[in-house]
């Protein structure tokens, strides 16, 4: 006769959002098919259970080669908010992996998020510029973004996102500089990474101040952050409390000052005195930067004559453990010490 019995074993744990999981190598290929259903439900449960997945790069290698790309691509068309935010979400999770990286080059995926970028929900955009950032910690996807003609959007937006946002476009835009800084200066990129560098959030500061280093590198960047007066902000943000800052800020005058209107800027900001304090930073990255910055304002007459009596604050890094630091140090001493 049968009997009311409780179970001592846990009810299975099922999520009612996500798809079913199809067992072994069908899993991916199942989902694939339900990213393109006529269903919204269908599509949306698809990518919550996708979302999952993508955080083992075997599977995102796999939904590369079946063309998952391409259905997500697809996706970010979609009408439905929730489908474009799990969307977005999913790729962010791909774009955390190297083989997502080089997937989202070889299927133009980056040209597929852009539309995105005036979305109406932060979360969608978030996730947008997630991935962007990731990508572009890989050269060639620094490339891809520069290539992309993407930097003057980004410039624009940098101005006009919600604070993590922000944070998110200046991790992207750094290392897209590098590559060529070309487009964010002939779209104001120097006038708004200044007013950046005036924020009250630290990661703002540090991360503008970094762009700057790297909008500093050709000569029309040098002669821009002069021309806009960049200088004295970045000589104040030497006696930054935060010592990322101070890092930044030290190595975006170092590059500014390789000219000569650079040189005198940052002695006429009086840069000089901060920079010297900064040589005895426990942060190395600090030292490293402040030893290269003043080694610039010491081929200034002015400089070289103002350091000569600081020249036993280099000879204490000559016996560093960093051997950069050493070779920095050897560098501005025998600047220093020059004589015609």
């Amino acid at each position: 006769m049968a009997s009311a019995r409780i179970s001592m074993y846990l009810p299975p744990d099922v999520n009612p959002t996500q798809a079913p999981i199809a067992y072994g190598c069908r899993a991916l290929p199942k989902l694939n098919k339900e990213l393109q259903s006529e269903h919204l439900l269908t599509r949306q449960k698809a990518l919550v259970a996708l979302c999952d997945l993508m955080h083992d790069p075997e599977y995102v290698y796999e939904a590369i080669n079946i063309g998952c790309l391409e259905s997500l691509k697809a996706l970010l068309k979609d009408s439905d908010d929730v489908v474009r935010i799990k969307t977005t979400e999913v790729l962010y999770i791909m774009a955390t992996h190297n083989v997502g990286r080089n997937g989202f080059l070889e299927c133009d995926v980056i040209p597929a998020l852009s539309s995105l970028l005036n979305d109406p929900h932060p979360v969608c955009r978030m996730n947008l510029h997630q991935a962007y950032k990731h990508l572009a910690e890989l050269p060639a996807g620094a490339q891809g973004i520069v290539f992309s003609g993407l930097i003057p959007a980004l410039v624009w937006k940098v101005q006009r996102e919600e604070e993590d946002i922000q944070e998110l476009i200046l991790d992207t835009l750094a290392p897209c500089l590098q590559v060529d800084a070309t487009e964010a200066l002939s779209s104001h990129a120097v006038p708004f990474l200044k007013q950046k560098l005036l924020s009250t959030n630290d990661d703002i500061r540090s991360k503008a101040a970094r762009a700057l280093i790297a909008i500093s590198i050709p000569l029309e960047g040098k002669d821009q952050v002069c021309q806009y007066d960049v200088i004295p902000i970045l000589v104040h943000l030497l006696k930054d409390k935060e010592e990322e800052v101070q890092a930044n800020a030290a190595g975006a005058l170092m590059y500014t000052a390789v000219t000569t209107e650079g040189k005198y800027a940052a002695l006429d900001a009086e840069a000089i005195p901060p920079l010297l304090a900064l040589l005895s930073s426990p942060k190395s990255k600090v030292r490293l930067n402040a030893a290269k910055a003043l080694t610039m304002l010491a081929e200034a007459p002015e400089g070289r004559r103002y350091l000569q009596s600081h020249v036993h604050a280099f000879r204490v890094l000559e016996v560093e453990h960093n051997e950069a630091i050493q070779r920095a140090a050897q560098i501005a001493i025998s600047v220093i010490e020059w004589k015609p």
